[in-house]
């Protein structure tokens, strides 16, 4: 493979010119030299930057994205929206979640993602039994994945429980339910058929909601007996209603019960963790656990705002996701982040704080560093040793034009939502190219035909909910 050579790079911390970087047929980079030329390398125009991860997707719902905008007498809150969601997802088969999920990848690696974290819990087929296969859905998300050239986490998800106590799920949830050693099972069976270097397996726990406190040891133990270094995923704190329920249920609150009775380290990502007090956010930093934030789907769903200043000033680590997909940009979710922060303090620039650096850096700094250890993969810089990951940025973008160094961060992520990604490579091999996904028309077609079938039957849905 010939290197790769760009005009411009940002290359661990640093803004370097002329910058050449070879990678293997792996897909790895093995060096990065500057102040080069392009004699006998492939020239791709533009700024380097490293592909952001995604540490948190739920793909089936990007086929729901913008059919849920409706009003109701009784009033209409996270609450009534999962009802929505539960009665969505009765519609869907293992084509059908294969094509929603190619289809979102494309997306999200168009726009700079380059690692997606799947928190995968649609298990069962309609009835809730499990597939021939158990982990044909897994499968499907796994050739979404390969289709769009994107790397994965992939994290099949314990479900047990509808409530705190171990309560019997309900009906809507029986799609997700699985025993813990069928969902270990699930593990180790999608970890060996992984492939090596693009898909890391992982482990999510639903909830405390969804988990019970033995079932959570079992599932955690187990795991880390086949990786110790595996990544651990759980929603938690993400409304007041789960708070108020985890405080009844064990007099403590979400965070505070996990941090007391779990594992939790650098290997583990916190989703959401948006209602949590001053002791909780010093003891999230303190373990190393990421926060994974989602913003633009924390505020559709009216969750509320996670503390940042205060996570910021304890030296907490964090990255984002998109989560239900009502938006798929990095640059929308750090600046939906930075933008609440600005709305809730009335001040900017608060992921800055009070040093005079850049405020889109700091973003990206996080979303880089978090989200690689979110995922559990060596991504989120330009160095020997890490994935060939990278986005392109036009310089003559008119959002770009004129600008360098750090402003070109600051303006990629506070300049408008016309994106000025033209190049993305994965691994090395060009996936997108002048702003298209070299895969972009048959992936398009396939999933048009199955949201114009799932779009048919919205409006009655909609009508039995209103009921």
């Amino acid at each position: 493979m010939p290197d790769l050579f760009f005009d411009s790079a940002f290359l661990s911390g640093n803004w370097e010119r002329d910058v050449r970087i070879a990678v293997d047929a792996g897909g790895w980079i093995t060096s990065v030299r500057t102040e080069t030329t392009p004699q006998g390398a492939r020239h791709v125009p533009g700024v380097a930057v490293p592909g952001v991860p995604n540490v948190h997707s739920h793909a089936f719902q990007r086929a729901m994205a913008g059919l849920t905008e409706r009003g109701s007498p009784t009033g209409d809150t996270f609450w009534t929206w999962r009802e929505r969601m539960y009665g969505f997802l009765e519609k869907l088969d293992p084509p059908a979640v294969e094509a929603i999920a190619a289809r979102l990848y494309t997306e999200l690696v168009r726009h700079g993602f380059t690692s997606i974290a799947e928190f995968h819990y649609l298990r069962n087929d309609p009835t809730g039994r499990p597939y021939d296969d158990p982990v044909e859905m897994g499968r499907r998300i796994l050739s979404a994945g390969e289709t769009a050239g994107v790397g994965l986490t992939i994290l099949p998800t314990l479900y047990r429980a509808s409530d705190f106590g171990g309560q019997p799920p309900v009906a809507g949830q029986k799609r997700f339910t699985a025993s813990v050693e069928e969902l270990v099972g699930d593990v180790a069976v999608l970890g060996a058929g992984a492939a090596a270097g693009t898909v890391r397996v992982g482990l999510a726990l639903h909830s405390l909601r969804a988990v019970t406190p033995a079932d959570l040891s079992v599932a955690v133990d187990a795991a880390r007996a086949m990786d110790p270094e595996i990544p651990i995923h759980i929603h938690v704190a993400e409304q007041t209603r789960e708070v108020d329920a985890c405080l009844a249920w064990s007099g403590a609150r979400p965070v505070e019960w996990l941090l007391d009775h779990a594992p939790v380290d650098s290997s583990w990502c916190l989703i959401h963790a948006t209602h949590v007090d001053s002791t909780e956010v010093r003891g999230i930093a303190r373990t190393g656990a990421v926060v994974g934030l989602c913003p633009t789907t924390e505020a559709n769903l009216g969750d509320g705002l996670f503390p940042y200043a205060e996570y910021r000033d304890a030296g907490g680590a964090w990255a984002i996701g998109t989560d239900s997909h009502v938006g798929r940009s990095p640059v929308g979710e750090v600046r939906m982040l930075e933008y609440a922060q600005r709305l809730a303090t009335r001040t900017r620039n608060v992921a800055a704080g009070p040093k005079a650096r850049s405020t889109g850096r700091v973003l990206l700094d996080h979303a880089w560093s978090g989200g690689a250890r979110a995922c559990g993969r060596r991504i989120g810089r330009l160095a020997p040793g890490y994935r060939g990951d990278i986005v392109v940025l036009d310089p003559s973008h008119a959002s770009l034009v004129g600008r360098s160094g750090d402003d070109l961060l600051d303006s990629w992520v506070f300049s408008g939502d016309d994106s000025p990604v033209s190049d993305v490579l994965v691994g090395g091999t060009h996936v997108v190219r002048d702003g298209r996904h070299v895969r972009e028309g048959a992936v398009a077609e396939a999933y048009a035909l199955v949201a114009r079938a799932l779009g048919a039957d919205t409006p009655q849905l909609a009508l039995e909910l209103e009921d």
